[in-house]
């Protein structure tokens, strides 16, 4: 199955479990996002990535630069463990980790969590693969990934017990938008796949199409 009808079963399910105000509030807010032009702003196929130096669940730093010495890098931008489809996406990206090891390459994903969140959300999907903690956001920002959430959906993502500060240690309230980079030897960006509206994400099949033209 592919990843998109695993998260149309979650949509299904969000909107059997929310009320009809909830449910219209975060349709909206998409809308406003998408209509935002953020994932049009976002790095460019051809672009080089920034300097990207963070530390996984554990405070060890990674450079996702020097892992680019030897192979290709997947860099997976996502929003927190609270979110749904951003398991359902880390997960499917471990059940395709064979495939991408087979290429030849390797993928990180990073959050704007503290570093213990990024380590239970590594430890309850069960990962082979590091995540890597973006507290303040400065490197999906770098990336411009970056948004801030309005104060409708501060008040219902605490209301339904996803409140950012909790979770990434700062009272900013913002997210990157999801997005998942393909990255070449020399840092540059070969693979793009990034959408303002959640719920959209990028399948392992299609990324690991773009490793395997490179």
């Amino acid at each position: 199955m592919r990843l998109a009808e695993k998260i149309e079963k979650v949509n299904q399910s969000f909107s059997r479990m929310l009320s009809r105000d909830d449910l219209q509030s975060l349709r909206d807010e998409i809308s406003k996002l998408v209509e935002s032009g953020l994932a049009e702003k976002a790095l460019k196929l051809g672009e080089s990535i920034p300097e990207c130096i963070l530390p996984d669940g554990s405070n060890k730093k990674i450079d996702v630069r020097s892992m680019l010495r030897n192979q290709p890098v997947i860099i997976s931008f996502y929003r927190g463990q609270w979110c749904p489809f951003c398991n359902l996406e880390l997960r499917a990206f471990q059940e395709a980790l064979p495939e991408i090891r087979k290429l030849d390459a390797q993928i990180v994903g990073i959050s704007p969590q503290t570093p213990d969140y990024t380590l239970s959300t590594w430890q309850r999907n069960e990962l082979e693969f590091d995540l890597l903690s973006d507290v303040g956001n400065q490197v999906s920002r770098s990336f411009g990934l970056v948004f801030r959430l309005s104060d409708r959906m501060e008040e219902l993502y605490g209301k339904y017990n996803m409140s950012l500060p909790r979770y990434n240690g700062d009272d900013s309230w913002e997210l990157p938008v999801p997005g998942t980079f393909v990255v070449d030897k020399n840092g540059v960006i070969r693979g793009r796949f990034v959408n303002a509206d959640y719920t959209q994400r990028a399948d392992p099949e299609d990324v690991i199409a773009v490793l395997a033209g490179l």
